[in-house]
């Protein structure tokens, strides 16, 4: 992972973990700043409109011109997220979809949201919904001006929640997060891997595809591979797995011709590599 990546860098579509409220008003401050700088409509999401993120962005006299303007707010979750705190996946994009089109009507470059979501994956049940939503969202990011950090409280949920959500995101501060499953431009294919699948992760990787919910075209799932430096063999065969019961072969694109041969002896039909420079 990149310095960029750990730093939590302005922009795209970042999951960050943290521990200290103060580091959270830090970020949120640095997003709200690129935001202004790039002409976007920015909102700070949070379920204590009084936290203390909020009242260091209402200090600031920028973002109290800017919600004059209508470039910035603080939201109530519940404005934005279901009122049962178990999101509708499909709904919660369409309705990001129409706040980033009408932020563009009101003139601005996009949309771009700093989220405290801890309280919608509080349990199995929303942290699976959730996760599913991340990468739909992370899908909409790739062809529509909306950017996000969606902010975790690591005491509240623990490492191995944080590392749930961590790997459907293409950036993190989660350093010791090993890989990760995130969306593409729809004409470089369905999803992009990247980091390491060894021993240690399969399960994350097979819950990770599960929630990612990939939909052939034309028999074909194609996943990126450009920035996966280690793959097992246990962890070609969960794809061979996943893309046949998907009645799909998965084509990987990669850089690495020992993946080849590795298909090729393990003999997974269901798998399709595709050698890039």
């Amino acid at each position: 992972m990149s310095s960029m990546a750990r730093r939590g860098a302005p922009g795209g579509h970042l999951c960050w973990s943290y521990d200290d409220p103060e580091a959270l008003a830090d970020q949120t401050e640095r997003h709200f700043a690129a935001s202004l700088a790039a002409g976007e409509r920015f909102w700070y999401v949070t379920p204590r409109p009084s936290d203390l993120t909020a009242e260091r962005l209402r200090a600031l006299p920028g973002f109290t011109d800017a919600e004059r303007r209508g470039a910035a707010a603080v939201v109530p979750l519940m404005s934005t997220y279901s009122p049962d705190h178990v999101v509708d996946p499909a709904a919660q994009v369409a309705a990001y979809a129409t706040a980033t089109d009408e932020a563009l009507a009101a003139g601005h470059t996009g949309l771009r949201v700093v989220a405290e979501a801890t309280e919608l994956v509080r349990t199995p049940a929303q942290l699976d919904v959730f996760t599913r939503y991340e990468h739909l969202i992370d899908r909409y990011m790739r062809t529509g001006p909306f950017k996000a950090m969606c902010a975790y409280h690591r005491p509240k949920l623990g490492d191995r929640t944080v590392t749930e959500l961590a790997c459907m995101h293409p950036q993190s501060n989660v350093d010791d997060l090993l890989f990760r499953l995130y969306a593409v431009a729809p004409e470089d294919g369905h999803a992009a891997l990247a980091g390491e699948l060894d021993m240690s992760n399969h399960e994350l990787f097979r819950t990770a595809l599960d929630r990612a919910d990939l939909h052939p075209v034309g028999g074909e799932l194609v996943l990126s591979a450009a920035n996966l430096r280690f793959l097992d063999h246990r962890a070609l065969s969960l794809l061979a797995e996943y893309a046949h019961r998907r009645g799909a072969t998965a084509v990987l694109r990669t850089p690495r011709s020992a993946t080849a041969r590795l298909v090729g002896l393990l003999q997974l039909p269901a798998i399709r590599v595709e050698v890039t420079p």
